[in-house]
């Protein structure tokens, strides 16, 4: 365990892709960060995760959508941050206000990074006074990883081995990452390919 460990709050939209979701929770699971979220993200979530599978014309949609949603907070049952709402007024002028949700919350749990696809909507200069940082998921996955790749690449590895539908190798499993645009983290895990 890292006795470092730096608090992290995810955001829904990296969460809503079944790949980007494992790659997250497992770095969380092996201790190289503490992770946080809200209800309202996680309904975010359950919400975006039903849509795509609703799209891919998955019948059972909205009972698998709450089932990741139950499976996430039961296997992090410490992540939950809640009566974040007194942290609101320090995003009352924020570019987009469905986002300040997420800042509050992450003020509350003195979160050191927003983890967000969504960069435009948390700017560096409002969040630095804040000592917070937004990091895409491909450049935060990828720098989680740089921090210890042996330990890193053994619980990805681990990941991949879980997955059964269908069942993939580390090549297959790097070009799907590619294809969700995680280019960083590939550019990482590339030389690792063998033990991945």
């Amino acid at each position: 365990m890292f006795a470092n460990r730096f608090t992290a709050f995810i955001d829904a939209c990296t969460l809503a892709g079944a790949l980007k979701r494992n790659l997250l929770l497992t770095l969380a699971e092996a201790e190289f960060f503490r992770l946080r979220w809200s209800a309202r993200v996680l309904a975010e979530t359950q919400s975006a995760i039903e849509k795509m599978l609703s799209g891919k014309g998955v019948a059972d949609a909205a009972d698998r959508a709450a089932r990741a949603r139950r499976s996430m907070e039961d296997a992090f049952d410490d992540a939950m941050v809640g009566d974040f709402d007194e942290f609101l007024y320090v995003c009352a002028n924020w570019p987009d206000p469905n986002d300040a949700h997420v800042v509050a919350a992450a003020l509350k749990t003195q979160a050191a990074m927003i983890v967000t696809d969504n960069l435009k909507d948390f700017p560096a200069h409002l969040l630095a006074p804040l000592n917070i940082e937004a990091r895409s998921s491909d450049a935060f996955i990828a720098d989680t990883i740089a921090l210890d790749p042996g330990r890193a690449v053994a619980a990805l590895r681990l990941m991949r081995t879980r997955l059964k539908r269908p069942e993939k190798t580390a090549e297959i499993l790097l070009l799907d990452m590619e294809a969700v645009g995680l280019i960083e983290t590939v550019d990482v895990l590339r030389s690792h390919v063998q033990s991945l």
